[in-house]
């Protein structure tokens, strides 16, 4: 009996990567249990906009004075599997500062914190799917992978989906960078075409003359041309 394929690629990295050591430590060594879907796989948490502010997509003033670093705007549409965008979706990011430094007490990295930038904000996408942030440009990090190894400039993305089979984490790239083929995280994505998915365009169109350059990053939510989810590092 022949065995049926998917006629689409496999986007997501694999659970162990060799060149990504963590996954050593992370990946299943067993084959894992489908379970079937019930109500609560088929509907996601309703989270609505209760306690997400204004203020809370905008990094660049949650303190009293200005961070440190090239100020940006990230914005783009959230989309499902179908294409249609999705609206009252949670949108949550993470991130380092200018110095490639996050806020937490984990990262031991000798670069200087940011009094007035935490690198956390969150907003909820509009009727339209849309969502924008102000930030600042995240710099790279030495992380341990090997002796020489830079994490390229990246904003982490958490989006919870209209149910939890669309729970999506993923990272958000830069154009240009130097680092990305050599980052094992963004290149454990082997089809070319879903790795540049994870790369957000310059925006001529957002960016604000004298005040941010514009970045623009569609995420889809599940289906063959989905945005790839990436195991979380910091």
């Amino acid at each position: 009996m022949e065995t049926l394929r998917s006629p689409w690629p496999v986007l997501d990295p694999p659970y162990d990567e060799p060149s990504y050591r963590s996954t050593a430590l992370r990946a299943p060594k067993r084959p894992l249990i489908l379970l079937p879907h019930h109500l609560t796989e088929r509907h996601g948490p309703v989270l609505g906009q209760g306690g997400v502010g204004a203020a809370d997509a905008d990094l660049t003033r949650q303190h009293a004075g200005e961070p440190i670093g090239q100020r940006i705007v990230v914005a783009g549409r959230v989309l499902g599997s179908d294409g249609r965008p999705v609206a009252g979706q949670l949108v949550e990011i993470w991130q380092a500062n200018a110095a490639g430094r996050y806020a937490h007490s984990v990262d031991r990295h000798p670069a200087p914190l940011d009094p007035n930038f935490t690198g956390v904000g969150r907003c909820v996408t509009g009727a339209d799917g849309s969502y924008r942030f102000v930030t600042i440009l995240p710099g790279a990090y030495p992380w341990a992978n090997h002796d020489k190894a830079w994490r390229p400039a990246h904003i982490h993305f958490s989006l919870f989906g209209r149910a939890f089979t669309e729970r999506l984490v993923t990272q958000m790239y830069f154009p240009g960078d130097p680092l990305q083929p050599h980052d094992p995280i963004l290149q454990a994505v082997r089809e070319p075409a879903a790795r540049q998915r994870l790369i957000a365009a310059y925006d001529i169109g957002l960016t604000e003359g004298e005040w941010a350059l514009g970045y623009r990053w569609d995420i889809k939510i599940g289906g063959h041309l989905g945005t790839p989810t990436e195991e979380w590092v910091p």
